[in-house]
């Protein structure tokens, strides 16, 4: 291992340091002729300058992800996780808060020295190494230390995106780009028929206005969710349901969006490792987990180049057939399309088997779900234990861990006030829903970041991973080499699955299509 700290290689890990003169060209040397575990407090901030020099690393280890995995399973969930404050709390110090100092201020704190990075790493190994299952966690910690290289990556890379489709996608749904603060023509015209509708002007952005005005014409209103809004007979509610969806688009990736997010034709957001508490990704910005579909279009391969569009069918029941041993469940699993080959287990409907499937994963109760779930008990008894142990596990007030050894957050203060009172029966339900998708929710996040990390291994020169949103991945590649990278995809999700689970009868197929357009993936 080699340590990366403030603009320095240091060599090696518990060795003599050496500072190059130039750190990049160094890097590149040593990823070359050894291919090390690179050590570092903060994959966000050591890894884009190198990016920046053109230099790519395959394996690190991202101090600041593994203390917050570490503080989890230990029950302290929430503590800060840089390399400072382990460093502090390993010395009983005084630990500072999470907030990093913004570039240029004046009392930035110094630069984290290679000892003390040295040192962290190996307290945090000596903690993995006493855990019940290290091998496990040591391998959740390289999928996540693999993630942030990706994140990093596809930050740096970017999403092609088409500026000028972007443009007239925009004018044609909304009118032309209209002065700063200013509504757009269309989105003018709606907001005009709303008043209309009314007889009186009414801001269709303000929910208090709107709730006024519905209730003076005799409408009662608690929202103006869109679920409600459909459920009234009235004439301002059609130009009212059209403006807010264009509001959306106007807002979250209008012309003003564009000029902050995309440059040099490539949409770069800022990916956040773990963002979410089950594991999934989340971004500073950007929007880029939640591309609408009329804005797909847009993203175009640059010429002579295609996007390799792949997802993982049905990932999450696949997940928890692996993890809980049911045969029978394991053995629909092996199929393409798992609902269809569950199918016969309930009354042959398929949307059958994916009402019980879905309500054993989320904690659903409504409409059939009672009498699905019913038969989901006993034919595939293993499968709907497992989720109930871990619903049990929440309503209790105690934590469960995913297939690696994630770890969910204790109950809030306000949850132990909520279950010792009036309401405690339905908080501890609530909560109890939370730790039984947690479970496979978490194992899922695992088995994706597997699959980043062994993809990115094995795509071929100049081939990038672009995008990727749960159980969904983009490639951007030469248009020859389009069906090597799709054989990839199908390789890497099997490794990703032998990884995990080892030797399972489970199959995780992703399916592949190679496009011009990421709206022509669906």
């Amino acid at each position: 291992m080699y340590v990366v700290v403030a603009g320095e290689t240091v060599l090696p890990v518990g060795g003599a340091a050496r500072r190059p003169a130039d750190l990049a060209r160094a890097v590149r040397e040593l990823e070359a002729a050894e291919g090390p575990r690179w050590v570092w407090a903060d994959a966000r901030e050591s890894y884009p300058p190198l990016l920046e020099r053109g230099v790519r690393v395959a394996r690190c280890h991202d101090l600041a992800l593994t203390e917050g995995l570490l503080l989890a399973y230990e029950g302290r969930y929430g503590e800060p996780r840089s390399a400072r404050a382990a460093h502090a709390r390993l010395h009983g110090l005084p630990v500072p808060d999470e907030q990093p100092s913004a570039p240029g201020t004046l009392f930035a704190p110094e630069p984290l020295g290679a000892e003390t990075v040295a040192e962290v790493l190996a307290d945090q190994l000596r903690r993995i190494s006493e855990l019940p299952e290290p091998g496990r966690f040591r391998l959740l910690v390289a999928a996540e230390s693999a993630g942030a290289l990706v994140a990093a990556e596809m930050s740096h890379e970017g999403m092609p995106w088409r500026r000028d489709v972007h443009d007239a996608l925009l004018t044609d749904l909304l009118g032309p780009r209209p002065v700063h603060g200013m509504r757009p023509a269309k989105l003018q015209a709606l907001a005009d028929e709303v008043a209309a509708a009314f007889g009186h002007q009414v801001n269709p952005d303000s929910v208090q206005q709107l709730v006024k005005a519905f209730k003076g014409a005799g409408v009662a209103l608690k929202t103006t969710r869109q679920w409600e809004l459909k459920q009234i007979d009235h004439p301002a509610v059609a130009p009212l349901l059209a403006y807010k969806e264009l509001a959306r688009l106007f807002s979250a990736h209008g012309w003003a969006w564009a000029d902050q997010w995309v440059r040099g034709g490539r949409f770069r957001p800022e990916y956040v490792v773990g963002g979410v508490v089950s594991g999934r990704w989340a971004t500073n910005g950007g929007g880029a987990l939640q591309i609408p579909k009329v804005m797909r279009r847009v993203v175009m391969a640059d010429d002579g180049w295609l996007l390799v569009v792949a997802d993982a069918a049905q990932l999450e029941p696949r997940v928890l057939a692996a993890m809980a041993g049911d045969v029978g469940l394991a053995r629909a699993a092996g199929e393409i399309d798992l609902y269809s080959a569950l199918a016969q287990s309930f009354g042959g409907e398929r949307g059958n088997a994916k009402i019980a499937m879905l309500s054993a994963m989320y904690g659903g109760t409504s409409g059939d779900a009672s009498k699905l779930l019913a038969v989901m008990r006993q034919r595939f008894p293993k499968a709907y234990q497992f989720v109930e142990d871990a619903a049990k596990t929440g309503e209790e007030g105690r934590i469960v861990r995913s297939w690696l050894g994630r770890t969910s957050p204790p109950p809030s203060d306000r949850w132990k006030e909520l279950v010792s009172g009036p309401e405690g029966g339905r908080a501890a339900r609530d909560r109890g829903r939370f730790t039984r998708n947690f479970v496979v929710q978490g194992t899922a996040a695992e088995w994706a970041l597997a699959l980043l990390a062994v993809l990115r291994g094995r795509l071929p020169e100049p081939a990038r991973l672009v995008f990727f949103q749960h159980d969904e991945v983009m490639v951007h590649c030469p248009a020859e080499l389009a069906e090597e990278v799709i054989a990839a995809v199908a390789a890497s999700a099997a490794e990703a699955s032998r990884l995990l689970f080892g030797a399972t009868p489970v199959r995780f197929p992703m399916e592949a299509v190679a496009v011009k357009s990421y709206a022509d993936a669906k």
